[in-house]
């Protein structure tokens, strides 16, 4: 990957960037790149020396990593902290690293810490489920212990006070705790098989010379085009629709149709292979002829 500074970071921040210390170890794929679209994987393997990313845009990452560095230091005598599993399906050397295993005598319970903006922490993420049921698949796969509880620690970013008394919802701490409900443990390896089975077919492709399959709207973190019924002069949206037809029923005199043009956020802003990948391409090609 190339980094770049565009923004003249200090040289103590690119260097620890230069240097993560991160690693998946000897395994075919991570916990979380099994999670990640088969097509963006296979996209960063093929393009990684050309891939250009800014310093700017890793630094919370760089956060993250420091605030994860720094619970180290809390651990009980029963807590493990940052113990990377291995474990072997179907050919597939999978690994993960759990922030924190809790051990008690009825078995373990599993928290991952999430440096995060405040949207996340209100909303439930499918991500986060998939991620612990995952770790929750591997731990009893490769220690043979039952899992007791599955959680979120939530580290708000962007928290503000204000917020917090006056919207609801709004979380009421900078930092908070969100139970994840722990599947069977054959919907757990279900969804680990699936996973495996979207990539090796992403690998075969990729090996052959053929297209990947797309990503999906989830992958995309995709927006449609919505059509919001307004008041001449007005602000806020009488109503909003997913059809033009839709809107049209809606329009009274003094109102009008304000097109609300949906995007591909993930592929915009936070993928690092758009430029690579022919289905965004062609989708950026289709926005600009409509």
């Amino acid at each position: 990957m190339k980094l770049t500074n565009i923004h003249d970071l200090p040289e103590t921040f690119i260097n620890v960037i230069k240097n993560p210390t991160y690693s998946k170890g000897e395994a075919n794929l991570s916990a979380t790149e099994l999670l990640t679209s088969p097509r963006i994987v296979q996209l960063k393997r093929k393009h990684w020396k050309d891939v250009e990313q800014d310093a700017s845009d890793m630094v919370w990452q760089l956060f993250g990593s420091a605030v994860h560095s720094i619970l180290e230091h809390g651990k009980s005598e029963n807590h493990i902290v940052e113990e990377r599993i291995f474990t072997i399906l179907d050919g597939w050397v999978l690994s993960g690293a759990m922030d924190l295993q809790e051990v008690t005598p009825e078995g373990i319970a599993i928290t991952d810490y999430k440096v995060t903006g405040s949207w996340a922490a209100m909303n439930d993420k499918q991500d986060w489920h998939n991620q612990l049921n995952i770790y929750a698949w591997m731990v009893h796969r490769a220690k043979g212990v039952n899992i007791t509880k599955l959680s979120i620690v939530c580290i708000i970013r962007d928290w503000s006070a204000r917020e917090a008394a006056t919207k609801d919802g709004y979380p009421k701490a900078p930092i908070i705790t969100i139970n994840i409900p722990i599947w069977s443990h054959e919907a757990q390896e279900q969804f680990v098989r699936d996973r495996i089975t979207a990539h090796s077919n992403a690998h075969f492709a990729s090996e052959t010379g053929e297209d990947f399959a797309p990503c999906s709207a989830q992958d995309m973190w995709e927006k449609p085009t919505t059509y919001a019924v307004k008041k001449e002069g007005g602000v806020r949206a009488k109503s909003v629709h997913a059809t033009r037809e839709e809107a049209e029923l809606m329009l009274t005199n003094g109102y009008f149709i304000e097109v609300r043009p949906g995007e591909r956020t993930r592929c915009k802003s936070y993928c690092q292979v758009s430029k690579f990948c022919n289905q965004y391409q062609t989708y950026k090609e289709s926005q600009i002829e409509s």
